[in-house]
């Protein structure tokens, strides 16, 4: 019950700290600062300015200032002459395409403004899904810092028409002397450009094509090719699962792309029924903190769990050993087995044997949530070709290489080798979108076009073929990699004219070309392949080899995983995912070694919060397989003791920014490609990092209410409104000596909101996975910028929409306390034995709209007022900066710009340079210094829709209205609509008995509204 949970977001709350406490009073980190009130931000943070001295320059120059932050700067402005037809002034356009940059796979929508693209949204008539990283990839568009913009041969710029002469007769005299030539590309997915591909090493018998994902996934395809004869991911059908266990398998993240949308569904309490979610991990995932129930386990046990999992369910007798959760496996195998067809097992080990047991679980189940026939074709590395690839150059035994878009410098754990291979090489060819240590080091770097500006199909899955279109012009002197192909392989046929034939001959069976790009994909059931479970896998030869590995496990542990941010590492240079914070860490900017309160006591580490709210922590130097790196510390509640997490991704240095320049470099530590390394050994050194963190600002943690949670059981069978026992009642405050309800006591009149529009957003806690998806999308909508890591890490980041993580932990209340004879300190050192592994909450935060808002009160210039469709606007030309609504709104949402963000080189982001300010949605003003800025409900949204019904001659269609947050959700956990319609969704949410207001008792009367979360305990 919520009311006897303590929710907390940082181990140093548990300790008492005064700083924290200090904090969660504060609503300004540090010091407001009033000297030279429109200088920089190195004198700005330096006050000493006297309050007479402050008084005085207030008195003299308020008007001044005034005039000057109205006074805009002049553009001079040219209209079109001829207006091109398919482009209407001021109106946007939306165009169906497909992303595939070798790590991130999805169908999409991209809205453009004359021309220029501005947002991507999911795709959801083909069942696409976003995430952080492809909301984000608008930006990597623009990127004029580190994309390749001509063809260069050494270093010095090319002509493409020298560039195929000269690529043209080495690649033929190699054809000639039978030299061996590779191909390595990333994952594509792309049926014609397999295709292509064939057609080109049929002309160049002597080319091999390799693919080489950084992150590798080759364990499952492995599996899936011995025990079904195809090379392929399985997908997974968790909407209908009643029982999921994992091992490992961070599947609402990275894992075969993630299941977040299945997931969901196949959870909603209203139905009755939850899916039953148990997660056994060492690094504290996103998966783990949805779970219903978490077991910490470091790597080498969740083996020999996987193991006695498959022994408890099967009958069959394998090679293992005994763990610390065995009785929980023999629970868990009970419930598999009274589940049957409707629960599945899987595992995050990149391990083919692990995988195999695995499968072989799902096979003894007969799970219909396991798939191995709708296969996933998102991850088709092979790491046995590469590792022999890098061998036979290194041998001498390869005489070219062509490489797409992958940077194996960067992101091999052997790329030594792998430099002292290519420099042996006659002839290597780098077509790459961006610059990169591999294009730098090959003889041509040859620059091909982004996803946005290009020409493609995709097939994610073996049923649904994407289209891949351009949606803007090409911004550099770029080529296509299929053109590129077809062109060396002797064919004039330009790529668009070769990909609408094939599409024609080989998928659309009749159907229209034009639908389908219109579309964005086509769906192709009667392509689904059948396969047979192959029984001569021996499955005890597999346990013996896994289990062999495991027992030899040493030292430390070390789980190499990927941020939801950052991915493998490929749009390091983007600063919207740079300072986007981890959803369970909070912290930006940065990769750290995970490890437990249990191991950093031990060992010494601590993460002390300054008096600013700022985190540090103490520096660890890690050796592995004779690699060795400096990485910060994070104490992280939940981590395995024996094991510590980092993250892949970071450390990239070579062409970009130098902001951008951040974090360690895990991949010398990703040997074999196993995200699991044994051996680890852990020493600390000197001196203290400095995290960007935002764990503990804004925090509104010990606020009661803040969260409500409830079990599946508690929402069946108990009254929600119950005054003892009910998992959401209302608030109580005491009114002439006598509890009655708050929301029958009020400070304000009431106004009649039942005319017109009035917009509500309903945010579903059991549904949000704290992906982060709506973050980015709400800073592409709404203009928001990019502060750095400094600004970051004291507070003044600039996110309209948060994603606040609670920790909680059951605790006994001072009643329970005072009868079992507990301190107050006893309490509180059970609460941190609690942390080894607590559970996690997460919550969208952002400004809630109040129809009585305590911002709106105190504003001494009415910049902050109510719109009569129940959104809190913001008037920037009138705010003078005094923060006033920010010291007294009890939400802690309202942001100030301290800065200039825009044309600043102190700020050398996207909004500094011409390509990066094309992203800008020209709906929403940039925001200047000095003034307050916050959520708006996306205005120009709702303004938008209003205003093509009315063009158009109609009322509002039901669900049309909606926000950049809730249109990227990808579970539907945010939902945006006028509860003036009652055939709205959020109307009936909005009357729900899950539903209620954060701090109601306040009675700020907010707009956006919570569904409480309900977890499955597996009682009901």
């Amino acid at each position: 019950m919520a009311s006897n949970k303590k929710y907390w977001k940082s181990v140093e709350e548990l300790k008492g700290s005064s700083i924290v406490e200090t904090l969660s009073k504060n609503e300004f980190v540090d010091e407001i600062a009033t000297d030279q009130f429109l200088g920089d931000k190195e004198t700005l943070e330096n006050s000493s300015t006297s309050r007479r001295d402050f008084l005085k320059y207030v008195g003299f120059t308020t008007a001044a200032a005034s005039l000057a932050a109205c006074e805009g700067p002049v553009r001079k402005s040219i209209p079109y002459v001829v207006k091109p037809n398919d482009i209407i002034a001021g109106v946007a356009d939306w165009y169906a395409t497909s992303m595939a940059d070798g790590y991130d796979f999805a169908n999409v929508l991209v809205k453009t403004r004359e021309g220029r693209p501005i947002q991507i949204m999911p795709n959801k008539d083909a069942n696409g899904t976003t995430t952080a990283r492809v909301q984000a990839a608008i930006l990597s568009l623009y990127d004029e810092k580190l994309r390749l913009k001509e063809p260069t041969k050494a270093g010095e710029v090319i002509s493409w028409a020298d560039a195929d002469k000269e690529i043209g007769l080495k690649l033929l005299s190699l054809k000639n002397e039978n030299k061996p030539v590779v191909l390595l590309t990333g994952t594509m997915a792309s049926p014609s450009t397999d295709k292509i591909i064939s057609e080109f090493t049929t002309a160049y018998p002597n080319i091999k094509h390799v693919v080489y994902d950084a992150v590798s996934e080759a364990g499952a395809t492995e599996a899936m090719l011995a025990m079904y004869g195809k090379r392929a991911l399985p997908n997974y059908h968790l909407e209908k699962a009643k029982t999921i266990v994992s091992i490992g398998a961070d599947f609402l993240s990275d894992f075969h792309g993630g299941f977040e949308k299945g997931y969901v569904n196949g959870r909603k309490p209203e139905s009755g029924q939850m899916s039953y979610h148990v997660q056994f991990e060492s690094n504290m995932s996103l998966t783990g903190a949805n779970a219903d129930k978490r077991v910490v386990l470091k790597p080498s046990d969740q083996v020999f769990a996987l193991l006695n999992l498959y022994k408890e369910v099967t009958g069959n007798n394998v090679s293992s050993k005994a763990t610390p959760v065995d009785a929980e496996i023999k629970k868990m195998a009970r419930e598999l087995r009274m589940n049957g067809s409707r629960s599945v097992v899987m595992t995050g080990l990149n391990d083919k044997n692990a995988q195999l047991i695995a499968f072989a679980i799902n096979e003894a189940l007969s799970s219909e949530i396991f798939d191995t026939k709708n296969t996933l074709n998102i991850r088709q590395g092979n790491d046995a070709e590469v590792a022999q690839l890098i061998s036979d150059m290194k041998a001498g035994r390869v005489a070219g290489l062509l490489t797409h878009n992958v940077d194996p410098i960067y992101s091999l754990a052997s790329s030594a080798d792998f430099v002292e291979g290519l420099a042996k090489l006659e002839l290597s060819v780098a077509l790459s979108t961006e610059n990169s240590a591999t294009a730098d080091a090959s003889n041509y770097a040859l620059p091909t076009p982004h996803f946005l500006e290009s020409w493609g199909d995709t097939q994610f899955d073996s049923v649904t073929y994407g289209l891949m279109q351009p949606t803007i012009q090409p911004l550099f002197n770029t080529r296509q990699l299929q053109d590129t192909l077809l062109k060396w392989s002797g064919n004039s046929t330009k790529y668009y004219d070769y990909l609408k034939a094939f599409a024609a001959d080989s998928v659309l069976n009749g159907s229209s070309w034009n639908t389908a790009l219109h579309n964005g994909f086509f769906k192709r059931e009667a392509l689904v392949e059948e396969v047979e479970f192959t029984s001569t896998v021996s499955v005890a030869n597999a346990a013996a080899t896994l289990s062999s590995s495991a027992k030899k496990a040493s030292g430390f542990e070390l789980n190499l995983y990927t941020k939801t941010g950052l991915g493998d590492g490929k749009q390091a240079n983007n600063p919207w995912l740079q300072e986007f914070p981890d959803p369970i860490t909070r912290a930006s900017w940065d990769n750290y070694l995970t490890m437990s309160i249990a191991d950093a006591k031990e060992l010494g580490f601590s993460n002390p919060v300054k008096d600013n709210g700022a985190i540090n922590g103490d520096y660890a130097k890690i050796s592995v397989n004779g690699k060795e790196a400096v990485v910060p510390v994070m104490i992280q509640p939940g981590q395995a003791k024996g094991s510590i997490g980092l993250a892949l991704g970071f450390g990239k240095t070579f062409g970009l920014k130098e902001e951008m320049q951040v974090g360690v470099n895990a991949y010398p530590f990703y040997a074999n490609s196993n995200n699991i390394q044994y051996g680890v050994t852990i020493e600390k050194v000197g001196g203290y990092h400095e995290f960007a963190c935002t764990q503990v600002q804004k925090t509104i943690a010990g606020r009661h209410d803040i969260l409500k949670v409830a079990s599946l059981k508690e929402y069946k069978n108990v009254d929600p409104k119950d005054h003892h026992h009910g998992w959401n009642k209302p608030a109580y405050v005491s009114y002439d000596h006598q509890e009655v309800e708050a929301n029958t006591i009020d400070l304000w009149d009431e106004h009649n909101r039942d005319l017109g529009h009035h917009f509500n957003l309903s945010i579903d806690l059991t549904s949000c996975t704290g992906c982060g998806a709506c973050v980015v999308a709400c800073h592409a909508e709404n203009n928001v910028p990019v502060v750095g890591k400094r600004e970051v890490r004291v507070g003044r980041d600039m996110h309209w929409l948060r994603i606040d993580r609670y920790y909680s932990s059951t605790v006994e209340t001072r009643e329970d306390a005072k009868e079992l004879g507990l301190s107050r300190g006893e309490m509180y050192e059970a609460l941190e034995t609690e942390a080894e592994n607590p559970e996690v909450t997460f919550q969208p935060m952002m400004c809630q709209h109040c129809n009585h808002a305590p911002c709106e009160t105190v504003c001494p210039v009415a910049a902050t007022t109510h719109g009569r469709q129940g959104q809190n606007q913001m008037t920037y030309n009138r705010c003078v900066g005094t923060r006033y609504c920010a010291n007294n709104c009890p939400y802690r949402v309202r942001r100030f710009n301290w800065f200039e963000y825009a044309n600043n080189n102190q700020f050398d982001f996207n909004m500094n340079n011409e390509y990066g300010k094309m992203v800008l949605n020209p709906d929403v003003v940039v925001r200047g210094r000095g003034v307050m800025e916050k959520c708006s409900m996306c205005i120009q949204m709702t303004q938008a829709t209003i205003l093509k019904a009315k063009k158009e001659g109609r009322a509002v269609n039901t669900d049309e209205f909606e926000t950049a947050c809730s249109s990227a959700c990808t579970t539907g956990s945010l939902v945006f609509g006028d509860v003036n319609n009652k055939e709205d969704k959020v109307a009936a949410l909005a009357k729900d008995k899950r539903a209620y207001n954060v701090l109601d008792y306040l009675q700020t009367k907010p707009n956006v509204i919570y569904q409480v979360k309900i977890k499955n305990t597996n009682e009901a």
